[in-house]
């Protein structure tokens, strides 16, 4: 949620925010009109309240009341009765257009209108150069018996798929790897729940503007099905201060995600790239205000980090404005390069949300006696989609894929062949 305070002051700069990020500036004209009637009946019932008190005190010390007090206190007894009711939904309703204006983009993310201008910022590594048509992932994974879409699909439907054999050791190995390395930068390791509850999906910003189209929901149940660890990482500490020591607060939270994956129609229907289910390892950081810029670019290194260690060549994407979500101020995606379908496409991401998450949760720390909201920002280790980029930056003329140097001594091989 947005400092209201900081809205209250400087309206302009949450209708830019909100017209950078391709949302309506009505929006921002609609809080600051129900601001206004929410703060005259908020001063309206505080003075009936004030003057119910008086009453009260002067009937208290002169015994019996008279009947110009009695005629009063009936007055704005009657009153209060008509306003707080009022008072009461508007407040909901004030709560309610707050959350859809968005958190503003930090001053060095390019004004864009879409993914079209987002600016590559840097490439890593150089594509391999075969000397035979290179094959899609979706192709590799069958003949390697390692992905079966079409089981998937027969047991649950279109985007689910199995994950089999060599393809469960390379998930395995890349979890193995993500431990092993985010361990030592004191990262916490979380199975986090992967169903929450609806208002904490709510306060992690994800469910505006259409947000919730893309979500599993378990309506009987106001559950929700986490598309992404990091929505169960943050509510974690919802409600709590932490101290200024605790911070920096590190989490590595591993689980099954789900996606409706909606507006996606017609797009990477073949494979496992764009699905429903899938496993990933995420980075999550509390942090203080100060540090909160820093945390982001180290965990942009550690992204990095993790696919030079596989070396599969990638560049590193930032967003523009316009394709930032309701809750980022920064957002980076790191893409790999795929030979078999001769493009870079994404593989992992990282955002800052500043104070916009901690705001709606209620998550601070102290120091020396003051409170202060947290940062919060999220990264991920691995998903799935770095298995598919190894089978397509790795594979053979005759079909194997090599195993990448970094992932072999939990493999156990060198080789993938078919099974």
């Amino acid at each position: 949620m947005i400092n209201i305070n900081d809205f209250r002051e400087d309206p302009e700069k949450y209708t830019k925010a909100t017209v950078d990020k391709q949302l309506e500036s009505a929006l921002v004209e609609k809080l600051l009109k129900i601001d206004n009637e929410r703060r005259v009946l908020i001063s309206e019932v505080e003075k009936l309240r004030a003057e119910k008190n008086k009453i009260s005190d002067e009937i208290g010390k002169g015994g019996k009341p008279s009947e110009d007090q009695l005629k009063k206190a009936t007055e704005v007894k009657n009153k209060l009765q008509e306003l707080e009711p009022k008072r009461t939904e508007l407040e909901e309703i004030f709560a309610k257009a707050a959350r859809t204006i968005p958190n503003p983009a930090a001053a060095d993310v390019k004004l864009g209108k879409d993914e079209s201008e987002n600016e590559i910022i840097r490439t890593w590594g150089e594509p391999k150069q075969f000397d035979f048509k290179p094959k899609n992932h979706w192709e590799l994974g069958e003949e390697l018996g390692v992905i079966d879409t079409q089981r998937g699909a027969k047991v649950s439907g279109a985007r689910f798929f199995y994950l089999k054999g060599d393809g469960f050791l390379l998930e395995y190995a890349l979890i193995s790897l993500a431990l092993e390395t985010l361990s030592k930068e004191d990262f916490i390791p979380v199975l986090p729940p992967v169903l929450i509850k609806r208002e904490s999906m709510e306060a992690m910003g994800y469910m505006e503007h259409g947000g919730d189209e893309d979500m599993f929901t378990l309506d009987e149940d106001g559950l929700v099905l986490v598309g992404t660890s990091e929505q169960s990482l943050g509510p974690m500490h919802m409600d709590e201060v932490f101290k200024k020591d605790d911070l920096p607060r590190r989490y590595m939270g591993y689980s099954s995600c789900f996606r409706r994956e909606a507006g996606s129609y017609g797009k990477d229907t073949r494979g496992a790239f764009r699905v429903h289910q899938f496993n990933k390892v995420e980075m999550f950081s509390f942090v203080r205000p100060e540090d909160g810029d820093k945390e982001h670019e180290y965990l942009l290194s550690l992204e990095e980090k993790f696919l030079q260690m596989l070396e599969i060549p990638y560049q590193v994407s930032k967003m523009c404005t316009g394709d930032l979500g309701l809750p980022a101020a920064r957002k980076y995606d790191l893409n790999g390069w795929f030979p078999g379908q001769g493009k870079y496409r994404e593989l992992t991401s990282t955002s800052t949300t500043t104070d916009f998450q901690s705001r709606r949760l209620n998550i601070k720390y102290q120091d020396k006696g003051k409170t202060e909201f947290v940062h919060m920002l999220n990264g991920t280790a691995f998903a799935q989609r770095p298995i598919l980029a190894i089978l397509e930056n790795y594979q053979q003329k005759d079909g194997t894929v090599v195993v990448p140097a970094i992932l072999k001594k939990w493999l156990g091989k060198d080789i993938i062949t078919p099974r």
